[in-house]
This record gives C-alpha cells, sequence and structure tokens, in this order.
C-alpha cells in the first residue's frame, strides 16, 4: 500500500473534520467562479448564463471611464489606509495593554467588555451611532454645547465621514481581533521574561524586546491579509451610515457594485467591477508577500 493512502488511513478522522471546511470552499467559493463569466458577457436572464452572447472587456472598460472611477477607487483607498493607519494597531496595542495587567480578574472583565461588540449587529451599532451625533439630543452635541460650542451635524458633513467610520470598526472589531495577539502572547515562553529581567529589563524592555519580536510573525501575517483587502470596505455599514449629503466620501467600490447589480440589475456590470476588484486585491497581497518573504521570515506561502 502506497505511503500517502496509508497515512490517510491513520489519519482519516482528521480528514472527516476537514471534511466540511474543504465543503464549504467548494460549494461557496470555487463553484460561483463559474459565473465569473458574466462579467464577459451581457447576461440575458432569459436565455441563461451560457447562452448570453459575449462583449470581451466592454463592461470593464464601462467601469474605467466613468465618471465615478477615480472617486471610488479614492474613497476605498482612504478609508482603508485610515483603517490600515488607525485600526490595525488598535488590537496589538490593546493585546499588550492586557499582558501588563497582572490582575486576571481585571483583564478579563475588560477582555469581555471589549469582546462584545463584535456580536452586536452593525444596524444597532449605527443606529447607536446616528443617536449619540444627533445635532439636537446626541450625548456628543450635549457636552460640546454644555462647553459652550456649537452643535455639529456629523452625520451631513463630509469631512467627518471617514473619521466616524474609522472609529466605529475600531470600536466594533478591536477585541475580537486582540484575542489573537493574546493568544499568540500566550504562546511566548515565560523563560524569555524571567532572562530578560534578569539582564536588567523593566516592563517596557521585555515588551519591547520579547512580547512584540513574539508576536512579529503574527503581526506580518495579519498584515499581509489586511492589505490583500485594500479595495474591500464594509459596505453594509456606509450605506447604513452616508446619505445624499456625504456620498462623495462615502461610496465605495461595494457600494457601487450593490447599487448597479441589484437596484439596478445590471449584473454583468457589476461582476465585472466585482472581479476588477478582487484582481487588485489577489496582485496586491502576492506583492505583499514577496515583499514579507524578502525583508523577513515570516510569510503566507
Amino acid at each position: 500500500m502506497p505511503k500517502t493512502i496509508r497515512k490517510i488511513i491513520v489519519d482519516r478522522y482528521m480528514y472527516v473534520l476537514l471534511l466540511p471546511v474543504l465543503l464549504n470552499f467548494i460549494i461557496f467559493h470555487y463553484i460561483p467562479m463559474w459565473g465569473l463569466q458574466i462579467a464577459f458577457k451581457d447576461l440575458d436572464i432569459i436565455k441563461g448564463i451560457a447562452a448570453s452572447p459575449w462583449v470581451g472587456f466592454k463592461h470593464f472598460n464601462e467601469f474605467f471611464h466613468s465618471y465615478y472611477f477615480w472617486q471610488l477607487i479614492r474613497n476605498t483607498l482612504l478609508i482603508n489606509v485610515y483603517l490600515l493607519v488607525f485600526g490595525f494597531p488598535a488590537p496589538i496595542i490593546l493585546a499588550l495593554l492586557l499582558n501588563e495587567i497582572k490582575n486576571k480578574l481585571f483583564t478579563k472583565t475588560i477582555q469581555t467588555v471589549v469582546f462584545l461588540p463584535y456580536f452586536i449587529s452593525i444596524v444597532v451599532v449605527v443606529g447607536m451611532i446616528k443617536n449619540m451625533l444627533s445635532p439636537e439630543s446626541g450625548i456628543v452635541n450635549v457636552l460640546i454645547t454644555s462647553f459652550g460650542g456649537e452643535p455639529i451635524a456629523f452625520l451631513t458633513e463630509p469631512k467627518w465621514f471617514r473619521a466616524i467610520y474609522t472609529m466605529m470598526d475600531i470600536w466594533q472589531s478591536t477585541g475580537f481581533t486582540a484575542i489573537i495577539y493574546i493568544a499568540a502572547i500566550m504562546g511566548i515562553d515565560s523563560d524569555i521574561y524571567e532572562a530578560a529581567e534578569i539582564d536588567g529589563a523593566g516592563r517596557f524592555g521585555q515588551m519591547w524586546h520579547v512580547t512584540l519580536p513574539g508576536i512579529k510573525q503574527t503581526i506580518i501575517l495579519l498584515l499581509i491579509l489586511k492589505l490583500g483587502n485594500i479595495l474591500n470596505v464594509g459596505w453594509q455599514e456606509i450605506i447604513l451610515l452616508s446619505n445624499s449629503l456625504t456620498a462623495e466620501v462615502a461610496d465605495v467600490i461595494q457600494t457601487y457594485v450593490y447599487f448597479k447589480g441589484l437596484l439596478n440589475a445590471d449584473y454583468s456590470f457589476a461582476t465585472a467591477v466585482g472581479a476588477f476588484q478582487s484582481a487588485i486585491g489577489f496582485i496586491v497581497i502576492v506583492i505583499a508577500n514577496r515583499l514579507a518573504k524578502k525583508y523577513s521570515d515570516t510569510y503566507l506561502w
């Protein structure tokens, strides 16, 4: 019996556990890729995908030359840059701070409090944000007026939109992402901390020279994955949070696909835009992985 088959038989229960994951990827990720050809066709719902006429790169050209192209690219990139600069370090900082707290009960309490927002529906979160920032009765404007200031219409002024979206995303996702870094920190050998302490390293020195290098691999891997989503933004949050007055800074590629594809039933055009977005994400993650492979010993493949 070949060695590979014998190994599969020995580890058959592990492969059974892996089966649901494989089926999920096959059914929901690989089989739907057959529909990607819609981007190169003028889809006729009556004829179906196979019988619809090919049009080549017509829909891609239409998107590249559309009035909204550069606006969508700019808005999507800027929001992701905000999330990368301010949102990516947030869970790392939180994990480091929690690791420095020696009171386990207090640590668990804080960890639970910051973790819970991840499970709150985005509709509820946006509703909370709108109530807090209301010009008439929102708690933020109440505080501003109590100090002698004038109420600010945060949700109707474009200059505030990206900051509000970034803070909302940080508040909701930081606690959940921090768990990954906390798990990585727990995997660091305690003997290294003891050796650093003997060498005279204080709490900050141990964090800088032991904890951060110990989670470097996790940081790099998550950063690569984050860069691969450089053109992906939570479009549900943006649709719920934005309005006609903030559309110029709020409209991103995903919201454009939603309005063109679902509301206007222009499925071929929307698929072409989505394919372009996925292609850019793939290129970015390949470049990021090669840079990580060149300058560090941590990479995806």
